[in-house]
């Protein structure tokens, strides 16, 4: 069970208190001219359900309301919501009034508001007052964290603003933030009910252990860069054994991790500096070049042998499966005998006639002999495709050993070329000697602090694992499935709708596209979305029939949902494009229809639905006339801010 609307109130400074009532599970219309603060009610709506900002408009309502508040009502409970006007040059508030009153009881005296409670913790007592599950977590597309869902995102389904209601590009509130329209993508399954909670947590821990296997990675590639044999040590080692911090290596022999570290602790150390550089046989730096040449050949060889053995593989599996149809075709659904079958009195006969024939013994081995050849090639074939993709796996293994052996040589290079550039800019030996052993004790400072850090753990085995268990438990066709099938439900409902509104396509299948977030028909020359149907009467018939539509959905499901609408100005797209206020409506049969069709919604759900509606026109047929809750026009003196506050001239303005 959720909440509807009883009372929008506000508060001039002096106290004052201007309520204006509202009846839940009926329809409600405040009609009257422009810019006497009819618009500024789904505003007050808006910021007193925890908004981020101060959505509220008009140099009027800025000037004279020191608060605005709303009543809600869900069952025998009742709760008031208070918000304050932003002071001095503060963007918004960020501490409301949330007070739980006895049902009927009217709104509180200004000195009795308390605002304490922050927006946050307003939007979770909001939330959980609609029935919001707001500590489940939503994944969302673009979006680092799930998010929860909240009174903020029901309120897409709630709100129709004057720019919104007759809108050809938008179908939502607050559609047209990047944001917004993100979470409305992720929300919607959740408030038609297509979201299994304990589905979300899964999909919440499977988005976790894809991180985490990336982070595992890039900490071992980290890793592996830290250890001490790699290009960087070795080449540093070599600058030690030039710069005569230590002898010279024996020649053809290949130094394990365990003594390039050590010999780089024991050049750091020795205090006997620059006796004389070290001359090797052959330049070190030529040496690592024709390395780098000889890995870069081994490494195209092993590409290359990497392409025919897959094309092999791929001929294999082309071959097996044609052979295989070629034998299914010879075998004619085991009509003839057995290769080995000496039964000769029925060789004679035709294998898929049954006649007798001198010549069918012939044509018959012929196939079986066929048959023979194939069944010895599908096995030959078969069994050698399993040993080239062992040497596959096998020479890819070798392919990334050569790539982590290139990316070593090239640090080697680089360190190398790097310090002797160093050096060459220092003539006396013992600062070149100097220089490297400084080189040597920071790279040694680093590969401590590495080695005295927690070492990683290889767990990718186990984390792949769970990610393996946890998609085959989500398999994510059935939430796929489920959203569809409600959709299709919901979809029924807007069609209807359609047909009584009499818009244009209800001869086409209508459905709302959840990744679009629009409206399409379905016709015979491709979809037609909303944005292409054309006419503000479409637009505005397919906003009211969608709205009305979900709302049905959300009641008869009893889904988490505000059970309120409130539509600003539907009858816009009926007015004449010069009108000023007091105009007749062009169709007033169209808008009379749009009227009977929300109230036959309204008495469907039988109390469990409230519209509001703003409006321009003022019908005097039913059931427009009954709904009218006020009047506020310039002849009668009636608006949203008593004209008393008003102490000073204030320029009229949309909002007011």
């Amino acid at each position: 069970m959720t909440f509807q609307i009883s009372a929008i109130s506000i508060y001039n400074r002096d106290g004052r208190i201007r309520a204006v009532p509202l009846r839940p599970g009926r329809m409600n219309i405040i009609t009257g001219d422009s810019r006497l603060g009819k618009s500024a009610l789904l505003n007050i709506v808006d910021y007193c359900l925890a908004s981020d900002d101060y959505v509220i408009k008009g140099a009027v309502l800025r000037t004279y309301v020191h608060v605005f508040a709303i009543t809600l009502v869900k069952g025998d409970q009742q709760l008031f919501v208070a918000r304050p006007a932003p002071s001095g040059s503060a963007a918004t508030t960020t501490t409301m009034c949330v007070v739980s009153q006895a049902h009927g009881a009217p709104p509180p005296a200004l000195d009795d508001l308390a605002f304490a409670t922050p927006l946050d913790i307003t939007k979770a007592l909001l939330s959980d007052f609609a029935g919001i599950d707001h500590t489940l977590r939503i994944p969302a597309v673009r979006s680092a964290k799930p998010i929860p869902p909240s009174i903020r995102h029901a309120l897409s389904f709630c709100l129709q603003k004057q720019n919104e209601v007759a809108n050809e590009d938008l179908l939502f509130h607050g559609q047209s933030e990047d944001f917004q329209r993100t979470a409305l993508r992720a929300m919607l399954p959740y408030f038609l009910g297509a979201v299994d909670p304990e589905r979300a947590l899964r999909e919440h821990q499977l988005r976790m252990l894809r991180r985490q296997l990336t982070e595992m990675e890039n900490a071992l590639a980290a890793a592996r860069v830290a250890g001490p044999a790699s290009g960087q040590a070795r080449a540093l080692l070599t600058e030690a054994f030039e710069a005569g911090l230590l002898p010279r290596p024996p020649a053809g022999r290949e130094l394990t991790a365990q003594e390039v570290a050590a010999g780089l602790r024991r050049a750091v150390s020795t205090a006997s500096v620059g006796l004389g550089a070290r001359e090797f046989a052959e330049d070190p730096l030529t040496v690592l070049t024709e390395s780098r040449r000889t890995l870069r050949q081994a490494h195209a060889r092993i590409r290359a042998r990497i392409s025919n053995l897959k094309q092999a593989a791929r001929e294999n599996d082309e071959f097996l499966g044609e052979a295989a149809e070629h034998r299914g075709r010879l075998a004619t659904l085991g009509l003839l005998l057995d290769p080995g079958s000496d039964d000769l009195p029925h060789a004679q006969h035709c294998p898929v006639c049954g006649s007798t024939a001198p010549d069918v013994g012939g044509i018959a081995t012929v196939i079986r002999e066929d048959l023979v050849r194939l069944d010895a090639e599908l096995t030959t074939v078969g069994s050698s495709t399993p040993d080239i993709n062992a040497l596959i796996a096998e020479e890819q293994t070798k392919l990334a050993d050569l790539r982590a052996a290139l990316a070593g040589n090239q640090d080697e290079i680089d360190t190398l070329t790097a310090g002797r550039r160093a050096a060459s800019a220092q003539e006396d030996p013992l600062r070149q000697a100097a220089m490297v052993q400084g080189r040597i004790s920071l790279y040694l400072e680093t590969f401590a602090r590495h080695e005295q850090g927690p070492q990683v753990v290889d767990r990718r085995e186990d984390i792949g694992a769970q990610i393996t268990t946890l998609e085959e438990q989500l398999g994510a066709a059935v939430q796929d499935d489920r959203l569809s099938s409600f959709i299709s439900l919901v979809n029924g409902k807007i069609k209807d709708k359609s047909i009584a509104l009499a818009l244009d396509h209800v001869d086409d299948p209508i459905r709302v596209d959840p990744r679009a977030l629009t409206i399409v028909a379905d016709t015979t020359d491709g979809p037609i979305r909303l944005s292409e149907m054309g006419g503000g009467e479409n637009a505005m018939g397919y906003h009211v029939a969608t709205m009305l539509s979900l709302h049905e959905w959300f009641s008869e499901q009893s889904r988490p949902v505000p059970r309120f609408l409130v539509l600003d100005q539907p009858s816009q797209v009926y007015y004449p494009e010069d009108a000023q206020d007091g105009t007749p409506v062009t169709d007033r049969a169209a808008l009379l229809n749009l009227y009977e069709t929300i109230q036959q919604t309204i008495d469907a759900l039988q109390g469990d639905f409230q519209v509001i509606v703003m409006e321009h026109a003022d019908l005097d047929d039913e059931p427009f006339r009954s709904a009218v809750q006020a009047r506020w026009r310039r002849s009668n003196g009636e608006a949203l801010v008593p004209r008393e506050w008003i102490t000073q001239g204030v320029p009229e303005e949309s909002g007011r």
